[in-house]
């Protein structure tokens, strides 16, 4: 088992990192690190089923999570995505598949099973792919998880369905007895979720003990799987119940922290089980079958998920990414081959050769989602022409580079006292956000020289240069100042390094951006322990004062990191004794009645 474990984890560690950086995300990583390490590969692991049993849990896990994430009311308000568009890619997908799976013969009754099979996706590859690219809040992501949402409801329905579909004549409660059992095990989760978890998790919670608090976290992800399990559901259904039972409990982000980790590493372990359960050999000695069916479930799957997107409303960025990321089988169609193998619908053969077709829609879809990242989307892009003025009559006596946080309130205050001023940006989005609430702004580029010329600066008082990125400062400050040699130019610092850079070049004023706030925060916290405000406006500003002049004194060798390293210990050092020896000063002060230098202070009425 150690051995098991050492080579999962060493394909985790290895081949996602290589995946991610190519472009490509996690999944595709921990499938080729399951082929990799996998039966068809090196061969050490290989005893795929027992590893797969417990790396289910990361479906499980994740559908919980996203439970969590998801409202009742919220749930309630896509109920009709979920069924609309669900219902329409289910049974489109299967109707277009159903006369071309036939045609591979087998039969009419295993053409259905395996077109049903081939329409679902999977959860754990579509959900994954699409939050490393944060589009699932987007219309894709939307539209993309109503539809996995009913594939899971509509799994047990299929797996049920599949005895009658042999034609033996099955009693005609059978199915009835498993949609009874479907709807107790719900019940069973939603009264249990309701009623007994909140309670429970009070309680541990007044016990403190954060060890308990996971395990119980855990406990109820598994034993709610497990109810859904016992009722003839899917676990991970069942997990998603109870996500959605606790997303308005006052636990839900403990739990999210507590379940995460599981999470993203079982997960990681069971894509790795698909690539280890490959069976590579199929696609050696019948390319052709495998590489035809591979590519006729992919363009049917997204040429169906592309239209009813259209069809919808959406637009061809979100239709394209709704498409590509459907285009995969899913996990659960393992299971309902399975099943129709035991039922005699499918030959051993045939199911294995589906089962590495799906795998490998698994390896395709990351690629070809990606690439469509790459060059696809990027062509359909809104075009976004700036119709803002390129030429500034204004005679303002001050001129803002970059109209972000800093800016902003440069200019507010500014237009407070009625002083004209010319803001430029380049970022067409912050333009025209900021626009929106009434403040003019310029489209255009601070560090073009004609820019700034056509804003003004031969005729301006003051540049106000409040841009974010380091380089670009020194740009603009370089170019003002031997382009406009009479302008004063005044600057943001984003650290120490950026202030001695700005030191160089003698401006007229420099402000370290979050230096300020840091000192009345600084302040705050001193106030907020006890002590008396007096006490700590002096204390923060004794620390201003001396780390301004050590900052000045600094400039001299701020290349050299050995000495910056060595005068900051030093600089710590000295604060301290200095801050004590005042602090000496000012308790004689208190004693005598005298100021240090001696003169007597009148006492304060009471």
């Amino acid at each position: 088992m150690l051995h098991t474990l050492l080579s999962l984890l060493a394909a985790n560690v290895l081949f996602t990192p290589l995946s991610r950086r190519a472009g490509f995300g996690n999944v595709l990583g921990y499938l080729i690190g399951g082929i990799i390490i996998g039966p068809a590969g090196l061969r050490l692991v290989t005893d795929v089923d027992d590893i797969r049993e417990i790396a289910e849990l990361g479906i499980v896990m994740l559908l919980f999570l996203i439970g969590l994430e998801l409202r009742p009311r919220r749930l309630w308000i896509m109920r009709k995505t979920v069924f609309g568009l669900g219902v329409g890619q289910l049974l489109l997908t299967g109707a277009v598949l159903l006369p071309l799976v036939h045609l591979a013969g087998p039969g009419w009754t295993g053409a259905l099973v395996v077109a049903a099979g081939l329409a679902l996706s999977s959860t754990a590859i579509v959900l994954p792919l699409l939050a490393e690219r944060d589009l699932l809040a987007t219309t894709a992501g939307r539209d993309a998880f109503s539809v996995l949402l009913f594939q899971d409801l509509s799994f047990i329905p299929m797996v049920a369905l599949v005895p009658l579909v042999t034609g033996e004549g099955l009693p005609l409660d059978d199915p009835w007895i498993q949609v009874a059992r479907g709807i107790l095990g719900i019940v069973v989760i939603l009264l249990g979720g309701r009623f007994f978890i909140r309670p429970v998790f009070r309680l541990i919670g007044a016990s403190r003990t954060p060890e308990t608090f996971t395990a119980l976290a855990l406990l109820i992800v598994v034993g709610a799987a497990a109810i859904a399990l016992g009722a003839g559901l899917s676990a991970s259904l069942g997990a998603f119940l109870g996500g959605v039972l606790l997303s308005d409990s006052e636990f839900r982000h403990e739990l999210q922290a507590d379940i995460e980790p599981f999470e993203g590493l079982l997960l990681g372990f069971f894509f790795i089980s698909v690539g280890m359960s490959a069976n590579l050999d199929l696609l050696l000695t019948d390319p052709i079958t495998i590489g035809l069916g591979l590519l006729v479930m992919t363009v049917v799957k997204i040429v169906v998920a592309f239209a009813l997107g259209r069809l919808r409303g959406s637009d061809m960025q979100a239709s394209i990414r709704f498409a590509l990321s459907l285009s995969q089988g899913s996990e659960f169609s393992f299971v309902l081959f399975a099943t129709a193998v035991g039922a005699g619908v499918l030959s051993t053969p045939l199911a294995n050769q589906l089962t590495l077709i799906i795998a490998l829609s698994m390896l395709t879809t990351p690629v070809l989602f990606s690439l469509s990242e790459r060059s696809l989307i990027p062509r359909f892009e809104p075009a976004r022409k700036p119709v803002y003025d390129k030429v500034f009559d204004e005679e303002s006596s001050v001129i803002i580079c970059g109209f972000g946080r800093v800016g902003q309130i440069v200019g507010r205050i500014l237009a407070m006292k009625n002083i004209p001023f010319t803001a430029l940006e380049k970022d067409e989005e912050q333009v025209e956000f900021v626009r929106r609430y009434g403040t003019k702004v310029f489209y255009g580029d601070p560090g073009r020289l004609d820019v700034l010329r056509a804003a003004g600066a031969e005729r301006a008082k003051l540049l106000v240069v409040a841009l974010a990125d380091m380089e670009e400062t020194l740009k603009v400050v370089d170019m003002a100042r031997e382009a406009f040699p009479n302008l004063k130019i005044l600057a943001r610092a984003r650290n120490r390094r950026h202030h001695h850079l700005l030191m160089d070049r003698n401006i007229d004023g420099i402000v370290r951006e979050t230096y300020h706030s840091s000192l009345v925060l600084s302040r705050m916290v001193l106030k907020t322990l006890g002590v008396a405000a007096k006490e700590a406006e002096r204390t923060v500003d004794f620390f201003r004062q001396h780390d301004e002049k050590v900052l000045v004194e600094t400039h001299a060798f701020y290349e050299d990191e050995r000495q910056l390293i060595q005068t900051a210990q030093q600089t710590r050092d000295e604060l301290m004794e200095l801050f004590s020896r005042d602090l000496g000063a000012s308790e004689k002060q208190r004693d005598t009645g005298k100021n240090p230098e001696g003169v007597r202070v009148p006492k304060q009425a009471g």
